[in-house]
């Protein structure tokens, strides 16, 4: 029987701040107070001067996902690695409809992820066609704990689905209480402007934004609102980006559409300019970073509870996968960005962010003033645990809960980049910023696997999730 005692740390909350010992047992939260009596046998981690948080809960990530003829370069291994190592001990990826019947993908994915997790981890399913089998197959992904869908208004003749098969497919997810993800772009108008570019010769990277202008976001996130009022079925909206986006949502809201939203960290620091540097590739996500108009207003919209949860949508590549770089302790080349260097839409779209979530989004949020410390842990954890059918097993510390635990030392120093963070990367968004604020240990259902820089955990360890239906907050 594994026994744990954390003592005398200022336990964070959704809710609260106050000092408390918590006492695990099996991996489960057992008891929560003042003074706790040390019971045998228990290992003892003193977290005086520390902050107690939940594990952070991240619902929009992508590992080892094809694109571009090359894969993204964490796997389930690596990314929840560096999940773990940044404070997040739950992720959920997106397992791509590659085949029929839908329970093939789930299986492949399977097959994928669950030797190599390193925390515990669910599943989203990507629809990017819809008929009969699909229909039928909905209630089987209920049965597999897969109580989420995604929908794209972007990528035509790819991953988008007709505008009246998206409202058709909310209907029926709905009935079996699941919640569709929705991707808000204009893809045809993205098509169009793609083409002109590339026909006037614009193949730089600042090119990716400016064909994916802000308006189609905007438009694409009204029509999803109607589609969710006139199918009276809820619905998420992924990596907001734009202030336009939050306007929609909260009018969506105060209407009473059930409706609920995302932002990620990087469109809350960077913008558009980025993609004019030489190394602008390293910024190449879709939907693309905005404008410091539009970081306001995402800003607002946490604060103000418009948005409900901050995730990633990590999904890193090499900035130049000819050379090699070195894995604990083994070289690795993946092809990365640099296959579109003479073309900006052949640069796969997606950054490294899994492990910089907490530790940045602290820096900037708690200590900026921004977020209270209990909104830090309601948008990253609490939160998103109860859309997605988690909670109170998961982003929750109280008796019941798994010990999914991050010891956080607010006084840390620490100057963040690559040689931090633990993504399997050659570059980091944040390198060279000066964050205040990280995590100390960090342990999954009771048993540590963090701990000051040093690694503990090995593939295979997490857990995957068979989901509930969640809430509609």
């Amino acid at each position: 029987m594994n026994k744990l005692l954390i003592r005398s740390g200022t336990v964070i909350t959704s809710q609260s701040m106050v000092q408390a010992d918590i006492y695990v047992e099996d991996g489960k939260i057992r008891g929560i107070g003042q003074d706790l009596s040390i019971v045998e046998d228990a290992q003892v981690v003193d977290a005086a001067g520390m902050y107690v948080m939940p594990g952070g809960v991240d619902v929009h990530v992508h590992l080892d996902l094809p694109m571009f003829g090359t894969v993204s370069s964490d796997d389930h291994y690596t990314g929840m690695k560096a999940a773990a190592m940044g404070g997040t001990t739950t992720v959920i990826d997106f397992v791509p409809q590659d085949q029929s019947p839908l329970l093939a993908n789930l299986e492949a994915w399977h097959a994928r992820a669950d030797s190599k997790a390193a925390v515990d981890y669910g599943f989203h399913m990507n629809i990017s066609k819809l008929d009969a089998q699909v229909e039928a197959d909905l209630p089987l992904l209920v049965q597999e704990g897969v109580t989420s869908i995604k929908v794209f208004t972007a990528y035509n003749n790819r991953l988008r689905l007709a505008d009246g098969d998206i409202f058709r497919l909310m209907r029926i997810a709905s009935k079996y209480q699941m919640l569709t993800m929705l991707h808000a772009e204009n893809g045809d108008i993205i098509d169009l402007l793609v083409a002109e570019a590339l026909q006037a010769g614009h193949t730089e990277p600042i090119w990716h934004a400016r064909t994916r202008p802000a308006w189609g976001a905007v438009e694409a996130a009204l029509r999803g609102a109607a589609f969710a009022a006139q199918s009276g079925a809820p619905l998420y909206l992924v990596h907001m980006n734009t202030a336009g986006e939050v306007d929609m949502l909260q009018y969506a809201r105060s209407c009473g559409v059930p409706m609920m939203g995302e932002t990620c960290p990087q469109y809350l620091f960077f913008t558009e300019t980025e993609l004019m540097r030489e190394d602008g590739a390293k910024w190449i996500c879709s939907p693309p970073v905005r404008t410091e108009f539009d970081q306001i207003r995402l800003w607002q919209g946490l604060a103000d509870g418009i948005i409900q949860a901050v995730s990633t949508d990590h999904c890193p590549f090499f900035f130049d996968g000819t050379k090699e770089v070195i894995y604990e302790g083994t070289p690795i080349k993946i092809p990365g960005k640099e296959l579109g260097r003479q073309d900006f839409t052949r640069i796969p779209n997606g950054l490294p962010g899994v492990g910089d979530r907490l530790p940045v989004m602290w820096t900037e949020g708690v200590g900026n003033n921004r977020l209270t410390p209990q909104q830090f842990v309601n948008l990253h954890s609490t939160q998103p645990a109860r859309i997605f059918g988690l909670y109170p097993r998961k982003g929750a510390l109280i008796p019941g809960s798994d010990a999914d635990i991050v010891i956080w030392d607010p006084k840390a120093r620490v100057k963040y980049g690559v040689s931090v963070a633990g993504h399997r990367t050659d570059y980091n968004l944040y390198e060279g910023w000066n964050l205040c604020g990280f995590p100390r240990m960090v342990f999954l259902r009771g048993k540590k696997i963090y701990q000051d820089g040093t690694w503990f955990g090995k593939p295979g360890i997490g857990t995957y999730l068979k989901r509930s239906s969640g809430e509609i907050l």
